[in-house]
This record gives C-alpha cells, sequence and structure tokens, in this order.
C-alpha cells in the first residue's frame, strides 16, 4: 500500500513535527514514524468496514420494513433483496480474518458514530448508480462489483463528513486519506469471486527493507542536520534560513540525505521524488527551487566522488 514516494512523506512530517515543537527527541520521532505508519492501516480498515456496516444497516432496514409491511425504499423494485446478497458485499462483511482484525485493534468508531453510516447509506439509495443496479432482479458477481467500485468511488471516499471526522480523529490521516481510498479502489477493482480472505488484508509496506529505509532516512537527516544545513548554504549563498519555506528546508535536507547514504537509489530518482513531493505540500515555486539546488549539488557530488551508486539503472 505504502510506497517509497509515501513513505518519505511520512518520514517529512515526523521531521516537521520535530521542528514545530521545538523537540530534539530522536527516540521520540522513530516512535511517531512508526505510529503513523500503524495508523495508516486502522484507517484501511476503517474505510473499509464501512462497506461491512453498509450492509448490516441495509440488512436491519430490510428485516423492520418487513415486519413493518412498509417499504424500505421509496422506489418499488423487482428484488428488493439484491443489495443485500450483492456478491462482493457479503465476500467484505463475512470476511472472519477481517472482522478479526478489526476487533483486535478495537475499531469500533462506526458503532459508536453511526450517524456517519446512515448519512453514506441514505445517499447511496438516493444514487442513479443504485436506482439503475436495483431495476433488475439478477446480477453477475462482475455487475456487483462493479456497483460496489462505483458507490465506493463516488459517494463513499468523496464524503465530506467521513473526511472531517477523521480530519478531527487522528493528524496524520488527513494526508493519508487519498492514498488509502485509491488502494481501496484498486482492490474493489481487481477483487475475484474466489480470492481468499486474506486479500483485504494486504501488508502496508512492501516487505521490511521498506520499514528499515524509513528509519534509517529519518535518523541520518536528525543526526546530520547541522551537515546537511552546511550542504544547502554552499548552493545558496545568500540563503536566510528565516525566509526558506519549513517544508523546503526538510526535503532538502532529506534528498541530500538520500542521495549521501543510500547507494541504490538513482540520484535522478532522488531529485524526481522530492520534486514531486514539493509540488504537493509547498510551496507553488518550491519544486524548481529544490529541483535547480538537487541538480548542482549532484554534479559536485560527482565531480568530487561523494555518490557511490550501485546497482541497475542508475546514471
Amino acid at each position: 500500500m505504502l510506497t517509497r514516494r509515501h513513505i518519505r512523506v511520512k518520514v517529512m512530517q515526523c521531521i516537521y513535527a520535530l521542528t514545530q515543537s521545538k523537540s530534539d527527541s530522536l527516540e521520540g520521532q522513530q516512535k511517531f514514524l512508526q505510529y503513523s505508519i500503524d495508523n495508516m492501516y486502522s484507517l484501511y480498515l476503517l474505510m473499509l468496514s464501512l462497506l461491512i456496516e453498509i450492509h448490516k444497516m441495509a440488512d436491519d432496514q430490510l428485516e423492520r420494513s418487513a415486519k413493518k409491511y412498509i417499504a424500505v425504499d421509496k422506489e418499488e423494485y423487482p428484488n428488493k433483496n439484491k443489495f443485500i446478497t450483492n456478491k462482493l458485499l457479503q465476500q467484505i462483511a463475512g470476511n472472519r480474518m477481517l472482522k478479526n482484525e478489526l476487533d483486535a485493534r478495537k475499531l469500533k468508531n462506526w458503532y459508536l458514530n453511526d450517524e456517519y453510516v446512515k448519512i453514506l447509506y441514505k445517499e447511496i439509495l438516493a444514487s442513479d448508480t443504485y436506482k439503475k443496479y436495483m431495476a433488475t432482479p439478477e446480477s453477475t458477481y462482475e455487475e456487483d462489483r462493479k456497483l460496489i467500485s462505483e458507490l465506493f468511488k463516488s459517494i463513499i471516499a468523496p464524503n465530506d463528513k467521513i473526511y472531517e471526522y477523521f480530519e478531527d480523529d487522528k493528524l496524520t490521516w488527513v494526508d493519508d486519506i487519498p492514498i488509502v481510498n485509491t488502494f481501496i479502489l484498486k482492490q474493489l477493482k481487481k477483487v475475484k469471486e474466489d480470492h481468499i480472505p486474506s486479500f483485504f488484508l494486504p501488508s502496508l509496506l512492501k516487505d521490511d527493507e521498506d520499514l528499515e529505509y524509513a528509519k534509517k532516512l529519518l535518523t541520518k537527516t536528525l543526526l546530520n542536520n547541522e551537515a546537511l544545513i552546511k550542504e544547502i548554504e554552499g548552493k545558496t549563498p545568500n540563503w536566510d534560513k528565516d525566509r526558506i519555506a519549513d517544508i523546503d528546508a526538510i526535503l532538502l535536507k532529506m534528498a541530500i540525505c538520500e542521495l549521501l547514504n543510500f547507494s541504490s537509489i538513482p540520484e535522478r530518482v532522488t531529485i524526481n521524488e522530492y520534486v514531486e513531493i514539493s509540488k504537493e505540500y509547498s510551496t507553488p515555486k518550491s519544486s524548481i527551487f529544490i529541483n535547480g539546488i538537487l541538480d548542482n549539488l549532484v554534479k559536485e557530488y560527482r565531480v568530487d566522488g561523494k555518490l557511490k551508486k550501485i546497482g541497475r539503472g542508475l546514471l
């Protein structure tokens, strides 16, 4: 789920938090990094579990309406059970491994805040996508899958109330929401009827190497802060620490650290990644500023023999 770019953003957030708090605790930031990564998985589980709660609410309302002899929807559909028996919804709602993980992490957010589920369910019932789906009595797994994908993409993922809830709950989730939603949507588009339950419990990181990369990047950037500042000053004689954006300074230090300490990462990859991150998190002119400094530094490092790059795809 987490790419190297996402990991770089996580490290940037940790360094920024330390800068703002005036703290000098490396151990504290290492714990914050691990906390931020772990919490991203909880966010993934909570977003996915919204489908479980929506399915449960639909089932409860259908049962209550049957007892009261009233229609669940204003519309009359040929098969009122069709949404309840949606094969993908049942696949997710019946996933015991997923439920066990939610229980293990004590993620009862929607049970305690079911008004958010009601908001989503109401929007789903009113949507043309839902009405079109319910207009026919039967459907294939592929049709069921397309419905859930579209409902997630158009109603659940972009819902402002859900975003505000997560924003208030945990600060680190603000930047994680788009990543998590994009990943879930990709899953919903490629899931098969015969996929094993663990399909919905993917690894957050590709391997242990990614976690080690995150820890090393954070640690070396913080421990070599003064030396990295001098590297930047050398390329910007008129550099004013008070005028440069905090994020720009952090990204430059991280990029220089990566250039000098991660031999398997091509310098062009490093430059491109930090330039792209600056476009999203810093000022409009930051990407040009960062690209210029890093380009000059790479040329200097090559001449001085400071770049020790190995592996395929290197410049």
